[in-house]
């Protein structure tokens, strides 16, 4: 492991990769609220797949700055790969938080994400991007 590489709750991106299938799809791609450490943040996200993308819905992220969003989607890329999905879809609720936070904002919208408004979700960064 490198030093800059950042962990998700102690893991490297590999060894999350290596578990079983069935370990991942029922401890972390589930749907179901989630908060885990990834490097000094605390993210509460979601992750499913759906059809043939995997859905990565991230409620709050606090702390981190070392890359977290990056670092998510080196791992989710590797993950849709491995599955063979065609693509991943991105939902960012930043939008109208109390405290925003404008560096992330400029992330987002530098990486092509897009605020809209989304069905059943409200309105959210959105990105969908294709494998």
């Amino acid at each position: 492991m490198s030093q800059r590489e950042i962990l998700f709750e102690g893991f490297t991106q590999q060894e999350i990769l290596d578990l079983p299938a069935e370990t991942i799809e029922g401890l972390i791609v589930f749907g179901e609220p989630l908060v885990f450490k990834a490097g000094s943040a605390t993210i509460l996200g979601s992750f499913k797949t759906n059809s043939d993308h995997l859905v990565i819905e991230l409620a709050q992220v606090d702390g981190g700055g070392e890359g977290i969003l990056l670092s998510l989607g080196s791992l989710a890329r590797r993950y849709a790969a491995l599955r063979k999905l065609k693509g991943i879809e991105w939902i960012v609720h930043a939008v109208t938080c109390a405290k925003p936070n404008l560096k992330l904002r400029s992330v987002l919208l530098r990486r092509g994400f897009l605020i809209e408004e989304l069905p059943a979700i409200g309105t959210a960064y959105h990105l969908i991007e294709t494998l």
